[in-house]
């Protein structure tokens, strides 16, 4: 979900905390009110948890507790047993407040590094299943780059040696080296364990590159894949090897669907557009569906494949969910499934409606 105004203001919720801190003070000191009004800074304790770590929560908590003190000790009227009444509740709710939210808090963090761990358990296991495509796919760079170490050895032991072709053998030596390392980058960082890093980057760069992963496999199996990728797509913000996961994962399954079908033409569709404040991914496939599945398919262990585990899809949702996106599955109107997901662009990333001209391959 998109995040509020306060929360893109990051500095006004310090100086929002520390006003209504004031105020409450400033009513619990001067007013005559019979009432714990004192509790009214668990509110101030709330604000903190957008803005403070752990120490920065328990901080507030205690200078809280330390203002309802105070203003018990030096309220000029009232009556000391009532308001020593209501200043051990405002204390206590205050107390009990601050230890859930940091209860909470903790609980939050646990589950996202149990979200990290099982979205990188999920990309290894991908990758397993990809590893004959991946050694087909490295095996062609270091075979030509033989073939050309051969033919620059031979055109160097010619008679006379000719030095511009072998000179050219070389160039193309270091060439399919390059896109050898190239290759193993793009799998280092889909098997890398690290902490999600938040930036922006090109998502059409990330769209092609996983293609370029899975493209051994689709022409193992005869299968087309084909990129329909909207011209200046505006970059987005978020963690890429996430979102290159969500990715890997839907071209996967649309290969795994075209691998045993009967369809006359086996395609694959992914597609990427700007519409608006988002970036719309789409891949679709010439398989026979999902059936009656519809959204089921998101849903943790449920699985269309005999031998599925049916995790792929509902990590796939909890990442496009925790970059602000939604996910969807239905029917293509040309006939099989189609996925596709959204995600937000960043603020002040405006869409171009003007360019419409698409990357094919």
């Amino acid at each position: 979900m998109p995040r509020s105004w306060l929360a893109n203001r990051p500095a006004i919720l310090p100086a929002a905390a520390v006003l209504l801190a004031t105020a409450i003070f400033v009513l619990d000191t001067l007013t005559d009110l019979e009432i714990a009004a004192a509790a009214l800074y668990v509110v101030v304790i709330l604000l903190s948890v957008r803005f403070c770590q752990r120490r920065g929560v328990l901080l507030v908590g205690g200078v809280c507790v330390g203002l309802t003190v105070l203003s018990y000790l030096v309220t000029p009227s009232g009556v000391a047993h009532s308001g020593a009444i209501n200043a051990l509740i405002s204390v206590v709710a205050i107390s009990a407040t601050t230890y859930l939210v940091l209860r909470i808090e903790q609980a939050q963090a646990a589950t996202d590094e149990a979200r990290a761990q099982l979205a990188h358990v999920s990309r290894v296991t991908t990758l397993g299943e990809l590893t004959a495509s991946i050694a087909h796919e490295v095996n062609q760079p270091l075979t030509a780059v033989v073939t050309n170490g051969n033919a620059g050895l031979r055109w160097l032991a010619a008679s006379p040696p000719n030095h511009d072709e072998a000179g050219r053998a070389l160039e193309r030596i270091v060439k399919e080296a390059n896109r050898a390392s190239d290759i193993v980058g793009r799998i280092r960082n889909l098997a890398r364990r690290a902490p999600a890093a938040t930036v922006r980057f090109d998502l059409a760069d990330t769209i092609l590159a996983t293609v370029a992963l899975v493209q051994s496999q689709a022409q193992r199996h005869a299968i087309v894949l084909r990129t329909e990728i909207e011209a200046d797509l505006p970059a987005i913000r978020g963690d890429h090897v996430q979102v290159q996961q969500v990715i890997l994962n839907l071209l996967v399954n649309a290969i795994e669907a075209l691998a045993h079908a009967q369809a006359p033409a086996r395609e694959a569709r992914i597609g990427a557009r700007c519409m608006e404040s988002v970036v719309e991914v789409t891949i679709a496939d010439s398989g026979k569906g999902f059936g009656a599945a519809g959204d089921r398919v998101f849903d943790a262990f449920y699985s269309t494949k005999p031998d599925g585990l049916g995790m792929g899809l509902a990590i796939a949702r909890s990442i496009v969910e925790s970059h602000g996106g939604t996910i969807w599955a239905g029917a293509d109107p040309l006939g099989g499934a189609l996925v596709g997901f959204s995600l937000p662009l960043p603020s002040g990333a405006a869409a171009s409606p003007d360019d419409i001209d698409a990357r094919s391959t």
